[in-house]
């Protein structure tokens, strides 16, 4: 089974910078997107960015202007920079790869989650 392993999470004051790595310990076949969720206490898990094949991007409202997403589909790689953190981003963050044919829908790879914590 693939794996994707993340790591560059941590704990980190407000205004400061976190940038967060995931690689897969195996090729994926028919790689169609990478991307981050994240799941604060007593929250749902909801997407902060994800990137194409193609090189498009999306980006939840709440990070637009702070976070960058970027990856390198050749190698089954993701990051994301995040910058000006605020205590709002706490969650555990987690990595994710969505594979397939084009016909059909993607299934999904899952990383184990690396928590980042904003405090003073």
């Amino acid at each position: 089974q693939v794996q994707l392993v993340e790591s560059g999470g941590g704990l980190v004051q407000p205004g400061g910078s976190l940038r967060l790595s995931c690689a897969a310990s195996r090729n994926i076949g028919s790689l169609n997107a990478l991307g981050w969720y994240r799941q604060a206490p007593g929250k749902q898990r909801e997407l902060v960015a994800a990137i194409t094949s193609g090189g498009s991007t999306n980006y939840a409202d709440f990070v637009m202007g702070r976070f960058t997403i970027s990856g390198d589909f050749a190698k089954n790689t993701v990051f994301l920079q995040m910058n000006s953190l605020n205590p709002e981003d706490t969650a555990v963050y987690y990595c994710n790869a969505k594979f397939g044919r084009w016909y059909r829908t993607p299934s999904d790879y899952w990383g184990q989650g690396t928590q980042v914590t904003v405090s003073s």
